[in-house]
């Protein structure tokens, strides 16, 4: 009985540990770290294989860290820096810092905790990856000040997201190459892309604010348009890296093909689900059809990297 009753205490005394850990999760989206995980890992195993030195779990863990550390710091520091602007948004209201669940000032200090770490974390890989990690930073924070100026924002976030495969691949060989670029460039161009379509639910909003958006300064059917160029182009990218691919390992097989051939469909698929009069699909389009077509492109890259 007495066991029962320690278990118990210490069971309700983790609850609230629990709670707020859960809280700072949802803070920083933390599932929509599968975006740019899986191109960070095709970029960490590309340079493994060019490095011919074998799989590192050290390099690995450091690597999954600076992802971990860098994505929270710069979500951390939006929530932040848009905790009033959100407590005015109907949809956004009852985020963590506007509805009182986390403190401005508890909230910074995640932002300046994660941002500590991810710096000592890239020391511990090599040189080129510690002196870039401010510049890394400047440009993951920086994007949280860009909608108040110019309706680039979506761009500057699609710059913070397309670091993940070429600063997993510098971690491994220390220099750059032209294969994970082009994964960097179709990640600039796939998120800016999916981010223009998820900004429709607040164009309205914006532009009784005076932010500044795709969708605010070229309307729905503008926004649309040109996010379904930028996926166009993003495609591309990502076929000219897999044949560069071909060309650089000849024993890549046909399953990066595969990966190309899904992920561009699923690209495109997430156009069919979003009308100007219809944002009712939105969060499938921006979330689940996302997040799948990055898991599976990178998971058959990285099987085709190894078998």
């Amino acid at each position: 009985m007495n066991k029962i009753l320690q278990a118990l205490f210490i069971i309700a005394g983790s609850w609230p540990k629990i709670e707020l850990m859960k809280s700072y999760l949802s803070l920083v989206k933390f599932a929509h770290t599968v975006f740019a995980l899986p191109f960070a890992l095709l970029g960490f195993f590309l340079a493994t294989l060019e490095s011919g030195q074998g799989l590192s779990l050290r390099l690995f863990a450091l690597v999954v860290l600076c992802m971990v550390f860098a994505r929270s710091a710069a979500m951390g520091f939006n929530r932040y820096l848009d905790r009033d602007i959100d407590g005015q948004n109907p949809r956004t209201a009852q985020r963590e810092i506007p509805s009182g669940v986390i403190s401005p000032r508890s909230a910074l200090f995640f932002v300046l905790a994660n941002s500590l770490a991810f710096m000592i974390t890239t020391y511990f890989i090599n040189d080129i990856c510690f002196y870039l990690s401010p510049l890394a930073l400047l440009i993951v924070l920086g994007y949280s000040y860009t909608k108040r100026f110019t309706a680039l924002c979506h761009f500057v976030l699609g710059l913070g997201l397309s670091l993940a495969p070429i600063g997993a691949y510098l971690a491994v060989v220390g220099h750059f190459a032209i294969i994970p670029l082009l994964y960097s460039l179709a990640v600039l161009l796939w998120v800016s892309g999916f981010d223009i379509i998820y900004a429709l639910q607040d164009d309205a909003f914006d532009r009784s604010l005076s932010l500044h958006s795709i969708p605010a300064r070229l309307g729905r059917r503008g926004a649309l348009r040109l996010s379904a160029v930028l996926h166009l182009v993003s495609a591309l990218a990502i076929l000219t890296a897999s044949y560069w691919q071909q060309q650089q390992y000849p024993a890549f097989g046909w399953l990066h093909w595969l990966a190309a051939a899904i992920f561009i469909g699923l690209l495109f698929y997430q156009h069919t689900l979003v009308r100007p009069n219809d944002l009712s699909r939105v969060n499938l389009a921006f979330f689940t059809t996302n997040g799948v077509a990055s898991l599976i492109f990178g998971a058959l890259v990285i099987l085709d990297i190894f078998f």
